[in-house]
């Protein structure tokens, strides 16, 4: 059974989303790194990128296969993580913390509401 935190937002392409304020976090869930095996590379975005839902944003390569990442929101990308540059790793280890992905500042607060709570997301998950 995966790890699934009641306090965050799910889509079914296995992102999860934190949302604090017009900021939100985004990463990659407990069960799809568990699928992906061990992480060995992150693409991610450059600061000030506009993303729009359902935009691939980047790609996670693992020593099983290569998985493109989904906006779950809209934004602009205020961040994207320093550390997976160093440690592909810490997707595996805290993928709800170290190992997030992006930072994006909301530009349409609502799309938040279409996306799962955790109860939802366990349920395709198993």
């Amino acid at each position: 059974m995966s790890n699934v935190p009641g306090d965050l937002k799910y889509v079914e392409s296995h992102e999860w989303v934190k949302v604090e304020g017009d900021v939100v976090t985004i990463g990659v869930t407990d069960f799809a790194q568990s699928e992906l095996g061990d992480v060995v590379f992150v693409e991610l975005p450059e600061v000030g990128r506009v993303l729009q839902v359902g935009d691939v944003f980047g790609q996670v390569e693992s020593v099983k296969s290569v998985s493109d990442l989904y906006a779950p929101v809209a934004g602009e990308v205020i961040e994207a993580n320093p550390a997976l540059a160093v440690d592909t790793a810490l997707v595996n280890s805290d993928p709800y913390g170290a190992g997030f992905m992006l930072k994006v500042r909301l530009s349409n607060p609502a799309d938040v509401d279409a996306l799962m709570d955790a109860a939802r997301y366990q349920a395709i998950v198993g």
